[in-house]
């Protein structure tokens, strides 16, 4: 009986090594704490990290620069007063428009 159910088994999966090969492998790509899925997503969210790093890096470039701009020339530390701070002179009037939303 035994060995009537042995003989229909193919002869791959009744290599006892393959057998744990295979278990290994199942473990390590869906079991384990670290497996393959996880890591796939770690590398996914450094991915995203490091592009949102260089983002910022560049801004803080940009901005860097825009400072240097406005220390160094009066224009534009009055044109960023303005814009910014809604600074005025004097005999200056302001008046703010803003675009309707949803009309």
């Amino acid at each position: 009986m035994i060995e009537n159910l042995k003989n229909k088994i193919p002869k791959f999966l009744q290599n006892k090594y393959l057998i744990i090969i295979i278990l290994f492998l199942i473990w390590i790509a869906f079991v384990d704490n670290n497996n393959l899925i996880k890591q796939y997503k770690f590398k996914q969210n450094i991915k995203s990290l490091e592009e949102k790093k260089q983002f910022y890096i560049n801004e803080i470039y940009n901005d860097s620069i825009e400072l240097s701009d406005i220390i160094n020339d009066s224009n534009k530390r009055e044109k960023f007063a303005r814009e910014k701070f809604l600074m005025k002179k004097e005999n200056e009037d302001i008046y703010i428009l803003r675009k309707k939303e949803n009309e």
